[in-house]
């Protein structure tokens, strides 16, 4: 079945459909992910499995868009404020880890009398990494906030970016190539021309016309512009010749703090998902089994040298980075891979004759193998390493993940600046409480004050079993992510009903969010934090301190009864906004009868805060 025809398509959409409806949950009942389910599900329909696919590279191409719409996703994330702030890991160990894989890679090429030109490109296009599939598993495993994640996606950029002049450079390496012309600053001139435009619409122009698109009230026309601006991004960087996937990540970046965040990542999380799927599928089947069988000893011995060079390279990287013990296996596995820009690479080079088709289809094979064999990869260090950190727990070194059934009465999800007062007042009390938080180096320095903390993540059913959450009564629920946070409380909710849950609210669109799966106990983590620094400041200004105390109770009463108010149109901005200004006035029309009572003074007859003393 070659690329989809006229009435093709539906049989197309079938077998690929199929085949990811059967492998990925084989997959992830073997333990095995849903990225090695895909790569299983391209292999089987592919030309070297059942042929019901046999121009796999068509469907490559399509697929790729999911890539794009991951990086778009993953800028959402990242604000230009913490981008900046990254800008030393991205170009510093990104520096590091490219530059210096490629350059032990083509050294030890060269040593062997391999032609300088082809170890070049081999060495330069082995040390590209799989974005798709390293943020695939950070985010699968609920990974992208910790250390190691950031400091993956810090590699994947870089290499985004150095991919730019190794394609560049491709062409000057051809036998012909000094009579290539002179377009080198011209297309250098485009490409700053497009990243301008990029930057410049995104602040000018593209939230402006979000804002248009959004009064017309049409979701379906919201979703069909979030899928145009990025479709369009990624079509302006591929017309000057650069990474469709960095343009796209450069748009989320300067929406990332528009209004707009949230709707646009609802919008394109289905479409990221099914394509980055059928990405996986159509790398399983472009595996070219027949290069892997006419030379199977040179295949393994260039899968296992690159991997191997690779890992050393980024292990030592790893002694001198913030990385904990307990994530650096997922930091090395995920970048020693191959990646999908080495398949452009090795294309363009055969294109130009740098190396030959024959090559290039045996270099191909080697990376597709080695992001076959990175899930694997990873369930055996999940399993060796999780015996290894055992070693290093009874010498008193590394986080402690949880791998005991827990009895307490009480489980804390995150530790963090909320979680530790929660947990200190229980302590204080007598009350046990099963403490998880998931980052790594938060449980390091916790037990460095004595804090027994467990290193898990809340969000797994798994670890929720074994942290005792089927027979403990509360659960606070204090994690920092909101969407960490609303899963964990759907886990609960769904597998736990015998939980008391107390949660923990970053903003109002986190309470309603609550509220609205039922949630009892929430509490707003700096409402009564602000509403304390407010009584100190009436304190200040003269008012008396029961008056000041009054004034606050009656705020926090009328704020929080709105809250239940407007939870009903929670949706509906428009409605929002008018009860919101309603209640507004009318706390205003409160506390002006509140004053005219007390004879327009600030403080008036009243209690003073050193009048204790006196008996009632």
């Amino acid at each position: 079945m070659d690329a989809p025809h006229e009435g093709g398509w539906l049989l197309t959409s079938l077998v690929y459909l199929g085949a990811a409806v059967l492998a990925v949950p084989l997959a992830r009942f073997a333990g095995l992910g849903s990225i090695i389910g895909y790569l299983g599900a391209g292999i089987a329909i592919g030309p070297w499995g059942l042929k019901l696919v046999t121009d796999p590279q068509t469907m490559l191409h399509f697929a790729e868009f999911g890539v794009v719409l991951m990086l778009f996703l993953v800028g959402l994330e990242l604000e230009p404020k913490r981008l900046w702030a990254l800008r030393r890991p991205i170009f510093g160990w990104g520096a590091v880890q490219t530059i210096g894989s490629a350059a032990l890679m083509g050294g030890a090429a060269v040593a062997l009398g391999v032609d300088w030109r082809l170890a070049l490109v081999a060495s330069l296009g082995l040390a590209l990494s799989s974005t798709a599939i390293g943020l695939g598993v950070l985010a699968e495993r609920n990974l992208m906030g910790t250390t190691s994640g950031q400091s993956v996606l810090s590699v994947a950029l870089f290499q985004d970016i150095a991919a730019i002049p190794i394609l560049a450079l491709v062409p000057l390496l051809a036998a012909d190539g000094a009579h290539g012309g002179g377009g080198g600053w011209l297309g250098a001139l485009k490409a700053v021309g497009v990243i301008a435009t990029i930057v410049l619409g995104g602040r000018l122009l593209i939230r402006p016309a979000l804002r248009w698109i959004a009064r017309s009230d049409t979701p379906e026309i919201f979703t069909a512009a979030s899928l145009l601006l990025v479709v369009a991004t990624a079509a302006l960087m591929q017309a000057v010749g650069l990474s469709m996937a960095l343009g796209a990540f450069l748009a989320g970046v300067l929406l990332a703090e528009s209004e707009y965040r949230r709707e646009l990542e609802t919008d394109l999380e289905p479409f990221k998902g099914l394509l980055l799927g059928l990405f996986f599928i159509a790398v399983g089947m472009s595996i070219d089994f027949g290069a892997v069988w006419a030379n199977p000893g040179w295949v393994i011995g260039l899968v296992l040298a690159f991997l191997l060079v690779k890992a050393v390279v980024l292990w030592a990287m790893t002694r001198t980075m913030p990385i904990p013990l307990a994530e650096r296996p997922v930091f090395v596995i995920l970048l020693a891979q191959g990646g999908e820009f080495g398949f452009v690479v090795f294309q363009a080079a055969a294109q130009g004759r740098v190396i030959s088709p024959e090559t290039s289809s045996l270099l191909v094979a080697v990376v597709a193998l080695s992001m076959l064999l990175t899930p694997l990869l990873l369930v055996a260090a999940d399993r060796w390493w999780a015996a290894h950190l055992s070693a290093h727990r009874a010498a008193g070194d590394g986080p402690t993940p949880i791998s005991e059934a827990q009895d307490a009465p009480i489980i804390i999800a995150g530790f963090g600046r909320y979680g530790q007062i929660v947990g200190r007042l229980l302590y204080a009390n007598g009350l046990k409480a099963t403490v998880l938080e998931h980052s790594a180096d938060q449980v390091e320095s916790l037990r460095k004050f004595g804090w027994r903390v467990f290193y898990g993540d809340a969000t797994r059913l798994d670890l929720l079993r074994v942290a005792g959450a089927g027979s403990a009564k509360v659960l606070v629920v204090a994690v920092d992510d909101v969407e960490q946070s609303l899963a964990v409380v759907d886990l609960a909710l769904q597998h736990f009903p015998q939980l008391t849950l107390v949660v923990r609210a970053r903003n109002a669109q986190h309470w309603y969010e609550l509220d609205k799966r039922g949630v009892a106990h929430i509490e707003r983590e700096t409402f009564d934090s602000a509403l304390m620094s407010a009584r100190t400041v009436l304190e200040t200004v003269g008012f008396e301190p029961h008056q000041a105390r009054t004034l606050a109770m009656k705020f926090r009463r009328h704020s929080i009864r709105q809250l239940h108010e407007l939870a009903p149109h929670y949706g509906d901005q428009a409605r929002l906004i008018a009860m919101a200004k309603a209640g507004r006035q009318q706390m205003e029309d409160m506390f002006a009868q509140e004053r005219t009572r007390q004879g327009d003074q600030p403080g008036g007859q009243g209690w003073h805060a050193d009048d204790d003393t006196r008996e009632s």
